[in-house]
Formats: structure tokens, C-alpha cells, sequence
């Protein structure tokens, strides 16, 4: 006989950017005040998104998980794909003022400034954990975050119980092994199929989860064109968090 998947739960583990947290404006906005602070102009948003993407995707293959396996420093893997990103763009800086620039941006980037929290987000959490569900949250995100950001964001430790994020574990998604550490991490010899992955992204956390055992559901906050694909290979997808805390209250999710 079927029961409810709640009622079978003893732990959530979250993704973190698109899902609990959104970037606040564009990559532009940051590194035109950035320029601007300095007396220069502002370089052309297009330019400056498009030499991000073709760098940070560069630096992504050349050194995953920030830098972690070639013992790379956080802030030289940053500055690296920073320059590389204005180059692309077709800006290049002498090495000073590129310096104060760059100084500018990673200080920004590692602060709460740039981000916003979902407003369901801390709702759901403290459910989750007062259903007493062990909480933990699953990123490809740099050490900055578990330390700095999300703290400044005000998710703290009150609303999760530990954090795998891949620039200090070395592995990251779609890899199956970080959802294995998670499990780990989570304690209490906690099985897969006592846990619900919640994410964004069909290939880095639906599949991967669900390939190790757990549960997983996708968040579609955006409205993207690729969440009818979701739905079609079988996900289940739902628009925000708070949506996810009425299906597992209703008894209507079964295992």
C-alpha cells in the first residue's frame, strides 16, 4: 500500500542559485559600477554578459569546481575568468587599473549585494525543519557562499543543517558523487529514497539525484521554455517552494 512521501522523509536537500536565491539586476550593472568607480566608462552590457559566458565556460572545463583540483586560489580563479571576460568583450586594461576593477567586482560578488532570496525560501526551510527533516543544501558554488553570502543573505544555520557546495568539496554537479556525499553529510544513516532533491535543472540536479535513488521535484520560477520537456520526461514541476510544501502536505506524493 502506498504511502505519503512525506511521511517517508528524514531529509530536503536544495539547490541553491534559481531556487532558493536569484541574481539581483545584470552581470552589467556590477561591472559598469565597477568602471565607473574608477573614472572609466561603462563597458557595453552585451559585450561584458557574452565575454562572461564564453569565460566563466572556459575556466569551468580548464579548472572545474573553482580551481579546487590544480590548488588554485578562489580569488585567482575569479580574476582570471574577470580579465578573460573583458577581453572577450574587447576591453583590455593596463595592469593597475584592471587591479582596482577587478577588486571591485570580487569584493561585490562576495558580499549579499548582488542576490536576492526568494520570499518562500526561508517559509519553506523552517517547515522543512520543523517537520523534522534535516535540511541541507547542494551548489556549484565557491566557498564564498556557505561562509559569506548566504549568511549575509540571512540563511543561516537556523535554516539549514549543512551545505556540500563543489569549490570545497572538488566535485560538482551533474556528478552523481556530490549527491552521495550529501547523504553522507546528512548523517543518521539516511538512505536515498529517504530524501527529496529540489532544484532547477533537469540535467545537474533532477537526473543526477534520481540516479543515486532519491526523490526529486524541479522549480520552474522563471517560466522556462524547457520545463514542458521536464514535464514531459516525467519530472514533476512546480512554479515555487511554496507550491512544493502544499503537494507534500496533501499526501497527494506517494511511495
Amino acid at each position: 500500500m502506498a504511502v505519503s512521501l512525506l511521511s517517508k522523509l528524514r531529509c530536503i536537500t536544495v539547490d541553491v542559485t534559481g531556487t532558493l536565491i536569484a541574481y539581483k539586476g545584470e552581470l552589467g550593472d556590477y561591472y559598469c559600477m565597477a568602471a565607473k568607480a574608477i573614472g572609466l566608462p561603462c563597458p557595453d552590457y552585451k559585450r561584458v554578459h557574452e565575454g562572461f559566458k564564453l569565460a566563466y565556460t572556459d575556466m569551468a572545463q580548464k579548472y572545474p569546481c573553482f580551481g579546487f583540483h590544480a590548488k588554485m586560489p578562489n580569488i585567482v580563479w575569479w580574476k582570471t575568468c574577470v580579465r578573460d571576460s573583458f577581453v572577450k568583450a574587447g576591453y583590455e586594461y593596463d595592469e593597475e587599473t584592471f587591479e582596482k576593477i577587478f577588486r571591485r567586482i570580487y569584493s561585490t560578488f562576495g558580499s549579499a549585494a548582488p542576490y536576492s532570496v526568494f520570499q518562500d525560501s526561508r517559509p519553506f526551510l523552517r517547515w522543512a525543519r520543523s517537520q523534522g527533516l534535516i535540511v541541507g543544501l547542494v551548489s556549484n558554488a565557491e566557498y564564498r557562499y556557505q561562509e559569506v553570502i548566504l549568511p549575509a543573505l540571512g540563511l543561516n544555520k537556523a535554516e539549514w543543517d549543512f551545505g556540500v557546495f563543489s569549490g570545497i568539496e572538488g566535485i560538482e554537479k551533474p556528478d552523481p558523487r556530490i549527491y552521495k556525499l550529501a547523504l553522507e553529510r546528512a548523517g543518521n544513516n539516511i538512505a536515498p529514497e529517504e530524501v527529496l532533491h529540489i532544484g532547477d535543472s533537469m540535467r545537474k540536479d533532477y537526473g543526477p539525484a534520481k540516479s543515486i535513488g532519491m526523490h526529486a521535484l524541479l522549480l520552474d520560477r522563471f517560466k522556462t521554455e524547457a520545463a514542458k520537456d521536464w514535464t514531459e520526461a516525467g519530472a514533476i514541476v512546480l512554479p515555487d517552494l511554496v507550491a512544493v510544501q502544499q503537494l507534500l502536505e496533501s499526501d497527494k506524493l506517494k511511495c
